[in-house]
């Protein structure tokens, strides 16, 4: 071999060497990295098994514990201790016990505004009610019957606080949510039609009871509801 070809073999040779050390060096650094991104991951997972395990359930299960406490209160008549703890688990945002507990707090909130209301407290009344609104907005919907029901009881707190307008919203969202259920929907939608009839609506109050009488037929012979006698009325209103 001439020496000019063994100088070009001798530096193929060493690009080559090169070459391969590069790459190896970036394997060693890629391999590097990778190892410090995995104990990044594993420390975080690490983390989070942490919180569950020694925060997150053990605060889930006391929150669990006391809102089945508030319900042995309630169901033994204790409303004002069972309604305390209900507010507290609702205010502190207690995982899904919190989530219940607003509602149980605004349904327990409006009984005392509707007993105020009839002992002739309104000022007192109208707080309740007020309260119980804002309870049960901070109820997030599970269930479509549960969720209705919410709405629903937004409605009501909204029409003894002469809201209306705002009423008839959560009393339209409550049949949506009820889902064409046989026996919610048509409530919610002959709760609807009275605050037509506060409103002086009578055209979309029979709306809504033509749409009863065609959709849930059964209903009103159900729960003696006399929807004829109501159509009549609310055709000679809306003429």
């Amino acid at each position: 071999m001439s020496k000019k070809k063994t100088e070009a073999a001798e530096t193929g040779l060493d690009e080559l060497n090169d070459s391969l050390t590069n790459v190896t060096r970036r394997v060693q650094e890629n391999k590097k990295l990778l190892a410090i991104i995995s104990l990044v991951v594993l420390g975080i997972c690490a983390i989070l098994i942490a919180y569950v395990y020694f925060f997150r359930n053990p605060a889930m299960a006391r929150s669990n514990d006391s809102i089945g406490e508030a319900d042995l209160a309630l169901a033994q008549g204790n409303d004002s201790t069972a309604l305390v703890t209900y507010k507290k688990l609702a205010d502190d945002g207690s995982y899904d016990a919190g989530n219940r507990a607003a509602l149980n707090a605004a349904i327990l909130l409006y009984q005392k505004g509707a007993e105020a209301l009839s002992a002739g407290k309104d000022a007192e009344a109208k707080k309740n009610f007020e309260e119980a609104l804002r309870y049960a907005e901070d109820y997030s919907e599970k269930d479509d019957i549960v969720g209705a029901a919410a709405y629903g009881l937004q409605g009501d707190c909204l029409v003894n606080l002469d809201r209306l307008d705002d009423a008839a919203g959560k009393f339209n969202k409550a049949v949506k949510v009820s889902d064409n259920n046989p026996a919610y929907t048509p409530y919610f939608m002959l709760k609807l039609a009275r605050v037509y009839e506060a409103q002086k609506k009578y055209g979309e109050q029979l709306r809504v009871f033509k749409q009863i009488k065609s959709e849930y037929p059964a209903y009103c012979g159900q729960h003696r509801v006399d929807l004829d006698a109501m159509i009549e009325l609310a055709t000679l209103r809306s003429k």
